[in-house]
């Protein structure tokens, strides 16, 4: 964590790696966040999910495993698991070891048949499926547009790594919020509230706890803003004061007013996410999306030959 965290503090424009944002404390805070009335991404989602029973079938065989990355919760493997023929097994792939443990308590009431294989690890990294799924049918699902997150090159990088991992015939089910007015986008981010503040914060409080850091709170505030050259929301924390901070053995100087960029979320055009997509062998089968146009969900399968 050191290691990362410095790697980022020490360039000219300071960033933190967003995947530090979610430890126990960071996972319970964006749980909060997804209920806030700011918040349309995951009410927004989970409406076209629900609705999306016949269409998966119609693309998706009978008795195959979902993979899905970043399983932090059980809520919308739930939902899609429910309108699948008979799958046969269900990895969730996450990075964080109490939330799989808890997406495989939550899921095994309801689906007692169902053989469920959790893998932790950074889904950014080659990842190998355990032997009874290496030879089924796979669906991926990636929900949430935690693809936003990913700049464009990064996202086909996961795309490529995605498609080698599921392997041939695979498909795909990816989640992405779309582009829209910065008015729309911005309170999601910087909610009344202050609950996001309060989880880009966090990152803060467990650099001191994990990494002998001492930020001090009270001299960081939460900015979100949006990049519309980059059509981008970018989550930052603006030092209040010129300050020095320790992070393992070393000093941190900031100036008043400068920011640590702690993560972003792009928000494509349906046609921008085709080519990001296509760019990794992937080709769009069928698109959702709700009737406002905020969030879309699009069912990928192979290029052959890619």
């Amino acid at each position: 964590m050191i290691g990362d965290a410095l790697m980022g503090l020490l360039q000219p424009r300071k960033t933190l790696p967003p995947k530090l944002l979610y430890d126990e404390t960071g996972c319970r805070l964006f749980g909060d966040i997804t209920a806030l009335p700011e918040y349309y991404l995951t009410r927004t989602e989970l409406s076209i999910l629900r609705r999306l029973g016949p269409s998966l079938r119609a693309h998706v065989p009978a008795h195959g495993w979902m993979v899905e990355y970043g399983a932090s919760s059980s809520l919308k493997a739930a939902i899609v698991l429910r309108q699948l023929d008979r799958p046969a097994g269900y990895i969730p792939i996450d990075i964080a070891p109490d939330a799989l443990a808890s997406v495989q308590s939550d899921l095994h009431p309801d689906f007692p048949s169902l053989e469920i294989l959790p893998i932790c690890a950074d889904f950014l990294r080659p990842v190998e499926l355990p032997a009874p799924a290496r030879d089924a049918r796979i669906f991926g699902f990636f929900p949430g547009s935690t693809i936003g997150n990913l700049e464009p090159t990064a996202a086909t990088a996961f795309l490529r790594l995605a498609r080698a991992t599921l392997g041939p015939g695979a498909l795909f089910l990816v989640g992405a919020d779309l582009r829209k007015p910065a008015d729309r986008l911005l309170p999601a981010y910087d909610d009344a509230q202050g609950v996001t503040a309060a989880f880009n914060l966090n990152l803060l409080t467990r650099l001191n706890r994990e990494a002998g850091a001492n930020f001090d709170l009270d001299r960081f505030a939460h900015r979100a803003l949006w990049n519309d050259a980059e059509s981008r929301v970018e989550m930052h924390l603006v030092s209040l004061a010129d300050q020095s901070v320790r992070l393992g053995r070393q000093h941190i100087t900031f100036r008043r007013g400068e920011t640590i960029h702690t993560e972003n979320s792009y928000k494509h055009a349906p046609e921008a996410f085709d080519r990001i997509a296509a760019a990794a062998g992937w080709r769009t089968i069928e698109r959702w999306t709700d009737d406002d146009g905020l969030f879309a969900l699009t069912l990928l399968g192979g290029t052959p030959g890619a």
